[in-house]
């Protein structure tokens, strides 16, 4: 896939443990590197989100969470495949496979293979990254680029500017293991 300039600029931001907003299929999302503390941490501390909830990694495709897939029964594998990619986030056993700033207090790590094609362009370049609304804590999610900077007032090392994708509300999530719904769409 050919990455346009301004995709490019981002995803090195990213690789170098910047953080970002951008848009997803529904709201605005933040960013950064997932295996980056320093910069998990400072999205959090944007956020004014506490670890121990978790964030969720979005991925291009499939493959990109192969190290976290890899050993899981076929039939989860297939009910993961046959959801994705779409507004659909796994809660999904991480076996340790994560760190703790990502997972946070739990056994499993919430994943999602986005459909919005700046979300996947970005994700080609850099691998997962973390997905989780542009707002601060008990604020209404960003919907617009405006809002995103009202929120942050600049301290966002970029913003890939696009529009959002099609969908009303943020993805449904589900436990992989039970397929129970943690939050509907």
């Amino acid at each position: 896939m050919h990455s346009s300039w301004r995709v490019q600029r981002v995803a090195g931001v990213v690789r170098a443990g910047g953080v970002i907003a951008y848009p997803t299929e529904a709201v605005w999302g933040v960013g950064c590197d997932p295996w980056s503390e320093a910069a998990v941490e400072r999205l959090l501390a944007l956020k004014e989100r506490p670890m121990h909830k978790g964030l969720i990694l979005v991925a291009d495709n499939i493959h990109q969470f192969d190290f976290l897939l890899h050993d899981l029964p076929e039939r989860w594998i297939d009910r993961l495949a046959s959801t994705w990619p779409g507004p659909n986030t796994w809660l999904v056993p991480h076996q340790g496979r994560v760190p703790e700033w990502i997972a946070g207090q739990h056994d499993s790590v919430a994943l999602r293979v986005s459909d919005h094609p700046l979300v996947c362009e970005l994700c080609a370049l850099t691998g997962p990254l973390v997905s989780t609304s542009a707002n601060p804590a008990g604020r209404p999610s960003a919907r617009s680029r405006l809002r995103v900077e009202q929120y942050f007032h600049g301290e966002l090392d970029a913003v890939l500017g696009g529009a959002l994708g099609g969908r009303r509300n943020p993805s449904l999530i589900r436990d992989l293991r039970t397929g129970d719904v943690i939050r509907p769409s």
